[in-house]
């Protein structure tokens, strides 16, 4: 078995499943437990390495943790009810931020999005396993291929469990808590036309594809006006254009991502925007509702007393990007939020850092509202 928070050889294995007593990490073992993980790569398809280390790493602090056959890191701690699942993920994007930890800022790929509150995850959940009165059980999982649009990991594990409430591993910022994200369209659009000389009057298979385009703008102009807020907007990206010719057919393809708002269906926006022009193709690569969680609810009491413990404002907050809460939070029906630290501004960018000190408060809000839940000396 590998060293706890030690170097970034993926020697765990899921075949050996050492079970050891709960045990609470340092502050300084939950700083170096997420800067390694951080440290291995696992951009979106390309996760065993990271995944295999964490394994080893909740073993050292308890968990039963493996592996499963579609390449989550899993661990589960503690038994019976109640049981909560903390659903984080261990890909990323791809782009190389050298990891280095300056001025309480630790930079990598990840960091935020969403290496950070996965960390946050494992790290609280041990100390309050290590609690006496600890009572249920909790599951936190390293999802793979979040950050694609197969959303493989939480696809796979949403029939395996039946929570009595489920926490995202997402930033919403160490002070507040996330309770809807909007839906995502992604397409393949492409189109083909005969060549022929510029000179003559024609349209073009760019043409055709930027006609569509304009379409579904015009669409978005209408469904959006009167619409203030961004979480009840469409917002599409033209996030690919690229055409060729082999001299008798021109073709031109496109990639497109429509965020979404509550209320429309993914698959019949798809139907509508293949009506735009029925000479355009659309391949749909990745489709999700929007959801939104009940404002009112255990869980979220449990995180408002959290937050006023350290004194703040408690703060719900609605994303306009999409995550694995799209996911299970209906498929599960049970209390659901996302939490993590991180300044979700800086998702995906060259910049890429978390604040430590944020880092570590937020492991003791989640510890705290998890005790809410899981230990006898509160609650029911």
């Amino acid at each position: 078995m590998s060293q706890a928070f030690g170097g970034t050889s993926p020697t765990a294995d899921s075949s050996t499943r050492m079970i050891l007593e709960p045990r609470a990490a340092s502050h300084e073992e939950a700083v170096a437990l997420l800067e390694q993980l951080v440290r291995i790569p696992s951009v979106s398809g390309d996760e065993a390495a990271a995944a295999h280390w964490l394994v080893g790493q909740m073993q050292t602090l308890g968990f039963d943790a493996y592996v499963d056959e579609v390449g989550n890191a899993v661990g589960e701690i503690g038994a019976g009810h109640p049981e909560t699942v903390l659903l984080g993920h261990i890909d990323t994007v791809p782009g190389n931020v050298p990891v280095r930890i300056e001025a309480d800022r630790l930079y990598g790929r990840g960091a935020v999005d969403a290496k950070g509150p996965l960390a946050t995850f494992v790290v609280a959940a041990a100390r309050l396993a290590a609690r006496p009165d600890f009572r249920g059980r909790i599951v936190v999982i390293g999802c793979v291929e979040e950050e694609a649009p197969s959303s493989r990991g939480a696809h796979a594990v949403v029939e395996r469990y039946a929570p009595d409430a489920c926490i995202v591993g997402e930033p919403s910022g160490w002070e507040r808590v996330t309770i809807g994200y909007k839906g995502t369209l992604r397409l393949r659009c492409a189109t083909t036309v005969p060549c022929g000389h510029s000179a003559h009057d024609r349209e073009t298979a760019v043409e055709q594809l930027v006609s569509w385009w304009q379409q579904l703008r015009a669409i978005t102009k209408a469904h959006n006006a009167g619409q203030s807020r961004a979480f009840d907007q469409l917002q599409p990206s033209l996030l690919q254009l690229n055409s060729t010719s082999d001299g008798l057919e021109e073709r031109a393809q496109a990639e497109v991502g429509i965020r979404l708002p509550l209320g429309i269906d993914p698959a019949a926006f798809a139907s509508t925007l293949h009506r735009l022009d029925e000479r355009v193709a659309i391949e749909v690569l990745g489709a999700t509702p929007a959801f939104q969680a009940a404002q009112q609810s255990p869980l979220i009491r449990a995180f408002n007393g959290a937050l006023r413990g350290y004194g703040l404002r408690p703060r719900l907050v609605l994303k306009t990007g999409t995550a694995d809460m799209n996911i299970v939070g209906p498929a599960w029906g049970c209390p659901t939020v996302a939490y993590g630290p991180g300044d979700a501004a800086l998702d995906h960018t060259p910049h890429e850092h978390i604040v430590v000190s944020d880092y570590v408060r937020a492991i003791g809000v989640l510890e705290t509202a998890l005790a809410e839940i899981h230990c006898a000396s509160h609650g029911s």
